[in-house]
């Protein structure tokens, strides 16, 4: 019994012992091994490490993945114009050399987070400062980006970070000249609303003056074509007449005096003054003219 008891504690030794020895690294982080409180190495590989007991080995660990760093507020800017922005950004970081992060940091998150937010003010100034505020909201604004990045970079990799991205999510104008701004783009947009009524003025000016143009065209063809068909119609007439009062002059003289007779009196209240026994009335005084 004696010696059952022995061989368990034994193995419950060995196995706090093995425990305290062997310790696993997943591939979202890095591993810092510290040998009576100084850094010895730095385990970057997942798996399964062998290490000597505490208080001879330590092991810390520090995360591989990608880091956001999303400013609270935004930061004011002054462009070359001198000209105020108010620019809110934010960047995605990671460790890259584990150890220079250790001594930089002492491993923490926060104080790195801080380093980084306040190199990047300090990036914004140089890049924002050479150019316009059209470049930075507009025309170079990607450009910019890529610049405020790469300078970034350079200025955190000797405290063991890297920068994957940065990005500028707003930029604004400060209270004090948005509202010029604004006065300056609604004078803009008037000016070119302007303009393009101006432009519509002139076209439809054209097109009227254009239709009109056509329509006294079409009539005066209409009237030369109309007085044609009536000219031709009248010498028709004319021949017809013509045939039918040389068959019968009688009846053509007949015919003439009606025509007399309804022209002179289309009126009931026109009046003549003539001699009764004018020729105009000799179809008047009988059946047949004399």
């Amino acid at each position: 019994m004696k010696k059952l008891s022995t061989l368990l504690i034994a193995v419950l030794v060995a196995a706090g012992l093995l425990r305290m020895c062997v310790y696993t690294v997943n591939e979202r982080e890095y591993a810092l091994v510290f040998a009576l409180g100084e850094l010895k190495t730095v385990i970057s590989e997942p798996g399964l490490h062998v290490k000597l007991p505490p208080p001879l080995q330590n092991i810390v660990y520090l995360d591989k993945r990608i880091l956001n760093l999303d400013a609270a507020g935004a930061d004011l800017v002054q462009t070359s114009e001198k000209k105020n922005l108010l620019i809110d950004t934010f960047v995605k970081w990671r460790i890259e050399d584990p150890r220079l992060y250790w001594v930089s940091f002492q491993g923490s998150e926060p104080a790195a987070a801080n380093r980084v937010s306040a190199l990047l003010r300090d990036v914004l100034n140089v890049v924002v400062n050479k150019r316009t505020v059209n470049q930075i909201t507009s025309s170079e604004r990607d450009k910019a980006m890529v610049e405020i990045s790469q300078l970034l970079q350079e200025r955190v990799r000797d405290v063991g970070i890297g920068i994957v991205d940065v990005r500028m999510k707003r930029v604004d104008f400060t209270p004090e000249i948005s509202e010029s701004v604004y006065r300056r783009m609604e004078a803009e947009r008037k000016r070119v609303a302007s303009e393009e009524r101006s432009k519509g003025a002139a076209q439809a000016e054209r097109i009227r003056a254009s239709a009109d143009r056509e329509s006294e065209v079409i009539l005066a063809q209409a009237y030369r074509d109309a007085q044609k068909v009536k000219g031709e119609g009248d010498a028709q007439a004319a021949e017809i007449y013509a045939e039918a009062f040389g068959r019968d002059p009688e009846f053509a003289r007949f015919y003439r005096s009606l025509q007399a007779y309804r022209d002179s009196f289309a009126d009931k209240n026109d009046v003549m003054v003539v001699d009764p026994s004018a020729d105009f009335f000799r179809y008047f005084k009988s059946e047949k003219a004399q």
